[in-house]
């Protein structure tokens, strides 16, 4: 079992082949010798500053080998990292400070709103010479807490999982779907906030193989092009929109990959076929979990045949040290082909949520199964398991949906809008898309009189001129949410209509958008 401390299998690698390519970045190389010795010595600086067991480090860094030796470097003190997307508005970058409590904050910008001091990364990645400053990396067990991962809250306020060591070695056990090894060289494109992240960072350096690091903020098919035509990449993850996009704009992209991890949302099963059609030589892999069991629970290796399935691309069957429990709503194991929510078991849970006990035991729970007590998460998703012992989600039980690959929960943008001067009801609503997926976020809003603009009803408020009071809203969402949960659409209404039961009738609302 790939189990233990991310820093240890890290250093490991770099005891086995000193001069194995660890990083590519540009015209950075660094072999796994340099970058273990490099992150000893920003750890030595960083445990003087206070990193340490039970502290949790703000890494506010832009995607770079640099980013991945403070993120070692935090590992390496025993401490957990955060690391902060350089794209967050202040708001929510000060929100997420303040519930971390760090002793350290590591960044490169100047000027900060943060109250902790700063540590400022050296420029230049390399080791120190003479003697051993005497710092030995931290030893204690694989549910120490390893990094935590900001996610939408109901509330209104950033959900904090605080994921353990184990969670993300267990991934990499060599006889699981996610074994590399020596010789993989995999794209590193994900938001260093994302769990994702953890797929293709630590599932290189954990294990001996190469990130790649992709310069642009955007991964474009043209980005994964060269990639594959000159870093030798052969390994890759894009979130289910992402590969929808890039098999319509340029199928031939993908060429040179030896295997690809899709999902984060509902797969459409004619990009599928399609990709499938053409590339028959590269292994595509469906990848289903959420934040709160690190990166994938399940994984399941696509074939032609699995797009006549009745629900879609099932998401497969269980990675190393996870199991999935399908539970009714008694709390017991459905058979083979009934429906109920995903439940899951194992190393891969996180230890819980950043400063919130509550939430943590009411979705963290303890379970009676096959005569143990298992501690699991309930995911809120519904699926079943089928005679041969696949999964296959069918949905949700909560108004949680997945939009261009990022968990979006609809309560975080209500509660935030409502916030707002002159808002006195408002609802977001996904959008669907003609892929059966969800494709952009709605907000619907009535305002006081006061505050209303010349903008009708019916009038598509989603213009750029500026004069518009959905306009000034859009904007003053973006400085309080990150930019992928900012509404697409922002449209005010005399009222909010309601169902025969009361209920705001999402439907008559979608009605009002354009087709």
């Amino acid at each position: 079992m790939g189990v233990g401390l991310i820093h240890q299998a890290v250093a490991h690698q770099a005891r086995t082949a000193p001069e194995a390519l660890a990083v590519v970045d540009g015209d950075i190389r660094l072999d796994y010798a340099t970058l273990d010795a490099v992150a000893d010595d920003w750890a030595g600086h960083l445990a003087a500053a206070g990193a340490g067991p039970g502290t949790l480090v703000p890494v506010q860094l832009p995607r770079s080998a640099r980013l991945y030796v403070a993120l070692l470097a935090v590992l390496k003190c025993g401490a957990g990292y955060a690391a902060l997307d350089p794209r967050w508005p202040r708001e929510r970058v000060d929100d997420v400070l303040r519930q971390l409590d760090a002793p350290v904050l590591v960044t490169d910008l100047a000027e900060t709103s943060a109250r902790q001091p700063v540590w400022r990364p050296p420029a230049e990645l390399s080791a120190p010479g003479g003697a051993d400053d005497g710092f030995r990396a931290y030893e204690g067990p694989e549910d120490t807490a390893a990094a935590v991962f900001f996610t939408s809250g109901t509330s209104g306020t950033p959900k904090g999982v605080v994921s353990p060591h184990a969670a993300t070695t267990r991934l990499f056990a060599p006889d699981g779907p996610l074994a590399f090894g020596p010789g993989t060289v995999m794209l590193q494109a994900a938001p260093a906030s994302w769990d994702a992240f953890s797929l293709e960072l630590w599932g290189m350096l954990t294990t001996g193989g190469t990130c790649v690091t992709a310069r642009d903020d955007y991964l474009l098919p043209d980005t994964l092009r060269h990639a594959i035509d000159t870093r030798g990449v052969d390994t890759g993850w894009l979130t289910a929109s992402l590969f929808n996009l890039f098999t319509e704009i340029d199928p031939d992209c993908f060429q040179g990959l030896r295997r690809l991890y899709i999902g984060g949302e509902k797969l459409s099963t004619a990009h599928v076929g399609a990709f499938l059609d053409r590339h028959p030589g590269i292994q595509l892999l469906n990848g289903y979990g959420p934040v709160e069991s690190c990166v994938f629970v399940t994984v399941h290796p696509i074939a032609a045949p699995d797009c006549a399935a009745a629900y879609g691309v099932p998401i497969g069957r269980e990675v190393p040290g996870t199991a999935v429990h399908v539970l009714d709503d008694a709390g017991a194991v459905c058979a083979p082909g009934a429906v109920g929510e995903l439940c899951v078991s194992g190393t891969g849970l996180a230890l819980g949520y950043l400063g919130d006990p509550a939430l943590t035991g009411a979705r963290f729970q303890e379970a009676r199964i096959a005569d143990a007590h298992l501690r699991v998460y309930r995911t809120g998703d519904r699926g079943f398991r089928d005679t041969d012992g696949v999964l296959h989600f069918t949905g949700r039980t909560d108004r949680q949906v997945k939009i261009r690959g990022y968990r979006i929960e609809p309560e975080e943008i209500e509660a935030h809008a409502a916030g707002l001067p002159g808002i006195t009801h408002c609802v977001a609503v996904p959008v669907p898309g003609r892929l059966g997926t969800y494709e952009r976020l709605a907000l619907f809003y009535t305002s006081a009189i006061s505050a209303i603009s010349t903008t009708s009803a019916t009038e598509d408020s989603d213009r750029t001129d500026g004069t518009d009071d959905s306009v000034l809203l859009r904007r003053s969402l973006g400085l309080l949410l990150p930019a992928h949960a900012v509404p697409d659409v922002v449209r005010r209404v005399e009222r909010l209509p309601v169902t025969a039961n009361g209920k705001v009738d999402r439907s008559e609302l979608l009605a009002l958008l354009p087709g």
